[in-house]
């Protein structure tokens, strides 16, 4: 047994995990405006009511840039406090067992490799598509980190006028003086202009998946993150895009696919504990 960790700016997701089942879920706040102490001791008191004897190690998910190889959260996103945190000493010195910290993305693939869309498949990309734009890398059924975690922010590839990020995610709809939810309902409803939007989406999307294509030639892409949720929105104009991608045979190999499970970056992170 595991115990799988998955923290944002909001909220900290903490279940204990084993053979692919959550148990014991938990759900608390973040606390994300406290001081570093405040927030270490609050997620230390959460671990405290859910962990016991059988529990063998604790995998953590952050959203933010972490230093894998010593546990140490470098700069997490909407935590201003964490700076330098080494968050895998404190744990280990609380309770005695391996802790091992990744970033979110990074988490959201392994979950997807080993408990989601990718157990077919040795080399995935999985790209969440949220108030971000991100990516986690499965080379050869391994994780590929790169140097400081940094692999896979494909968002902040350069493109068009800015970013991938600013065309596919949740800035894309801010700019058109929108939100995704409010586009996804307006859409349904039959509005052309919220329909238009989810069409050019899909065009930037597929884009994206051409990068990807480029840099990484995977078995399969895996899409996650609340965008999917207006999937069939933009999935035609997507794959419009993608099918000019000038390797034919890539196209018809690679499979894109949707993530399914909802808590798939807190089975990730328990999947951190080998």
């Amino acid at each position: 047994m595991r115990i799988g960790i998955d923290i944002d700016g909001t909220s900290m997701r903490l279940g204990i995990v084993d053979g692919g089942q959550i148990f014991r879920k938990l759900v608390v706040p973040t606390k994300a405006d406290e001081s570093e102490g405040v927030i270490i001791d609050h997620l230390i008191e959460t671990i405290g009511t859910i962990i016991n004897s059988n529990i063998r190690g604790i995998g953590i998910g952050v959203s933010g840039i972490v230093k894998t190889s010593k546990g140490i959260i470098q700069d997490a996103i909407n935590i201003p406090s964490w700076k330098k945190v080494p968050l895998k000493d404190i744990l280990e010195k609380e309770f005695r067992i391996p802790v091992f910290v990744n970033n979110d993305s990074n988490c959201f693939a392994f979950g997807e490799r080993y408990y989601g869309e990718g157990t077919l498949y040795r080399d995935i990309v999985c790209v969440t598509l949220s108030i971000g734009v991100g990516a986690g890398i499965i080379i050869n059924n391994e994780l590929y980190n790169g140097y400081n975690t940094g692999a896979g922010e494909i968002g902040s590839l350069p493109y068009l006028y800015s970013d991938y990020e600013r065309y596919c995610g949740q800035k894309f709809f801010v700019r058109n003086n929108t939100t995704a939810q409010e586009a996804y309902e307006l859409a349904l409803q039959g509005d052309d202009k919220m329909l238009a939007l989810w069409n050019e989406l899909g065009e930037h999307i597929g884009n994206l998946m051409k990068t990807i294509l480029f840099t990484y030639d995977p078995q399969a892409i895996i899409l996650g993150g609340n965008i999917v949720k207006g999937y069939e929105l933009f999935a035609d104009n997507m794959y419009e895009s993608v099918y000019k991608f000038p390797f034919k045979e890539t196209v018809e190999r690679v499979k894109i696919l949707l993530s399914k499970k909802e808590d798939i970056n807190l089975l990730g992170a328990a999947a951190l504990v080998v």
